[in-house]
């Protein structure tokens, strides 16, 4: 079905209006978090989360985050819910912490991708949280873009990837965090992290008091558990800057056009001779989580022949950056 995609404003009650009843009708409509875009769609009503599914074009088990209006609705959604998982809801909630738990008996197995699992948050957005206390019900919301593309950090993302493919988007401007919620297994004894992101591991260790393991690689089926993910149109590149200097004199890459995405000062005379866009991103850690993927979008739109991108710093803290942009470089240049 192809939609008229309609740009609605959360500044006009009227615009506010139609989003929410575009949801209860069960149609999927691009909302803000603070994270990132999400392509909402009510979580107990099967024909929407289905009609996610297709939206994105991504696999039918794999299994949606379901975003909740409080801490309060929880046991609406999950059961067997540990103390643990209660503590970090306490204090991280409404926030980027997205916890996976046992599923309520009532949820339907097409949100969970036919798992036993859900995983719940409360996003930090106003706009988000006033639709969800209007619909009384969970939002299913994955990233607003294309399966495996990059995520969408403003509502212009959202349309260049989605438009026509869903009925609206709510643009209130660039996202406050712009990378995806820290996702963390509290199914077990041990809480593990799923997905690094916003909420560190220092971060989830200081309020529960105990170690957390942060699981580099993993078999669960969780939203951004991809080898490739987060992924640019145009071939990406992650290598150190002496490597990157090393690749751009090789022979093969006479020619070529290219963009840098750094963060540290540029030595020498890298590429003098190269057509090359530079792209320097700030040097902390949240002011380049803000404006990583929205760089991405425009290196990517340059239509050059390669993006090159600057390894991230390696401290801990820096651990959801270096997974997005991971698995944002084709695996078989990641080693150059």
């Amino acid at each position: 079905m192809l939609y008229q995609t309609k740009l609605l404003s959360p500044f006009k009650e009227e615009d506010l209006c139609t989003a929410l009843e575009l949801l209860r009708a069960g149609e999927v409509v691009g909302l803000p978090t603070e994270t990132v875009y999400g392509l909402a769609g009510d979580a107990r009503n099967i024909n929407a989360v289905e009609k996610i599914f297709v939206a994105k074009g991504r696999p039918l088990n794999h299994p949606l985050i379901v975003h909740i209006a409080s801490y309060e609705k929880l046991d609406e959604w999950a059961k067997n819910i540990s103390p643990l998982a209660r503590t970090l809801a306490q204090n991280f909630w409404p926030g980027p912490l997205t916890m996976l738990l046992n599923k309520a008996d009532s949820v339907n197995n097409v949100v969970t991708g036919g798992l036993s699992t859900i995983a719940l948050r409360v996003p930090r957005h106003n706009v988000f949280l006033d639709l969800l206390e209007r619909l009384n019900s969970g939002i299913a919301a994955p990233s607003a873009n294309l399966y495996k593309r990059v995520s969408p950090t403003s509502a212009k993302h959202v349309m260049s990837g989605l438009s026509g493919k869903i009925s609206a988007v709510l643009d209130a401007g660039p996202c406050e965090l712009g990378l995806e919620s820290t996702i963390v297994d509290l199914t077990h004894s041990h809480p593990r992290i799923l997905r690094p992101g916003p909420i560190t591991q220092k971060m989830l260790e200081e309020v529960l008091h105990m170690s957390v393991e942060n699981v580099v690689a993993h078999s669960e089926r969780v939203s951004g558990n991809m080898e490739t993910h987060y992924q640019p149109y145009t071939t990406t590149m992650l290598m150190t800057m002496q490597e990157m200097e090393e690749y751009l004199l090789l022979p093969r890459n006479e020619g070529k056009r290219f963009a840098v995405m750094h963060y540290s000062a540029l030595g020498g005379v890298m590429g003098a001779e190269k057509a090359i866009t530079f792209k320097r991103l700030p040097e902390t850690k949240n002011e380049y989580a803000q404006s990583m993927y929205q760089s991405l979008h425009e290196l990517d739109a340059l239509e050059v022949n390669q993006i090159l991108v600057e390894n991230p710093p390696q401290d801990s803290e820096w651990n959801g950056i270096l997974d997005r942009l991971s698995k944002g470089c084709s695996k078989k240049h990641q080693n150059v």
